[in-house]
């Protein structure tokens, strides 16, 4: 078995890391740059972001490729340079990762609409994925995530595109929020729709990402879990950002995230870690609750 899928599998909860874009912006990143471009100009700032993570207490760390792909790319006149961002991307993260540990490549929607309420085509959303993804496992990725979904057809073209290119083991999350229909995702997508469309499309891990916080997402991992036997992930934003002083800050602390990742802990999950706004003080904390409920295993 793939060493990431046993590790996975082991009934042992996996720690991810936390947000990459929010780290980079403490990191003086310009408003309206590309973080992608940083692999490149600026690879000790992405290498010390790794770095903080699995000393913090990370299994697993999660590459600057989220928009590296075509589409996205495209908006910053990089859409050439999908490959050489991605290969970048991997060997910085490999580069601080401990033995034992693993890198996944992250892989965030196209940021258009497909056909017939977009100008997207299914083909080409699939071949910019494929080519995003293959390039991630030529750099020697151990994982894809496939992450922040919100449209399923998207997502089960992205995890196609994974399953039918690499060998790669896939991670597959949408973002959901509460409101007057239930838990849904921007375009409707309930937790049952895309547990089935996930499941069918192959993927090895199903669950959540980004979202509204910790509260939220132990609702969501309570009514996911009765309804797969797969793995499940969960990684939540510190809470919903303020606009202080021209920046967006997000005032979940760690402390204040402590108890609720506990719960999401004991509801099930297989992998927990962090979405925008958490960063390695989190993501520590989140180890020491790990390491003090050693003998729980899922």
């Amino acid at each position: 078995m793939n060493k990431f899928l046993e590790a996975v599998k082991s009934g042992k909860v996996l720690l991810c890391d936390g947000a990459m874009g929010t780290e980079l912006q403490k990191r003086n990143l310009p408003s309206g740059a590309c973080p992608e471009e940083y692999n490149i100009s600026h690879p000790e700032i992405v290498r010390s972001i790794h770095k903080d993570y699995f000393d913090a207490g990370s299994d697993i760390v999660e590459t600057n490729t989220f928009g590296a792909n075509r589409a996205r790319l495209k908006l910053h006149g990089y859409e050439n340079r999908v490959r050489e961002f991605c290969l970048a991307a991997v060997s910085l993260a490999k580069s601080v990762c401990p033995e034992g540990k693993f890198v996944a490549g992250s892989v965030g929607p196209t940021g258009d609409l497909l056909e017939p309420l977009g100008n997207l085509p299914e083909q080409e959303a699939y071949d910019i994925f494929a080519e995003q993804i293959k390039a991630l496992e030529e750099g020697g990725a151990d994982a894809v995530y496939v992450e922040t979904m919100m449209a399923v057809e998207e997502a089960v073209i992205a995890v196609k595109a994974a399953k039918e290119n690499t060998s790669l083991p896939v991670v597959a999350s949408m973002t959901f929020e509460l409101g007057n229909a239930g838990l849904r995702t921007m375009w409707g997508v309930d937790i049952k729709t895309s547990i089935e469309k996930y499941s069918e499309a192959g993927a090895d891990v199903i669950g959540a990402n980004c979202g509204k916080g910790f509260d939220e997402m132990i609702a969501i991992v309570k009514e996911m879990r009765p309804l797969t036997q797969k793995p499940i992930i969960a990684q939540s934003n510190a809470g919903i950002p303020e606009w202080i002083h021209g920046i967006s800050v997000y005032t979940e602390t760690p402390e204040v995230m402590s108890p609720k990742a506990e719960e999401i802990l004991k509801s099930g999950v297989n992998i927990i870690g962090g979405c925008c706004g958490t960063g390695p003080a989190h993501i520590k904390r989140i180890r020491e609750i790990l390491d003090r409920l050693a003998d729980y295993h899922i």
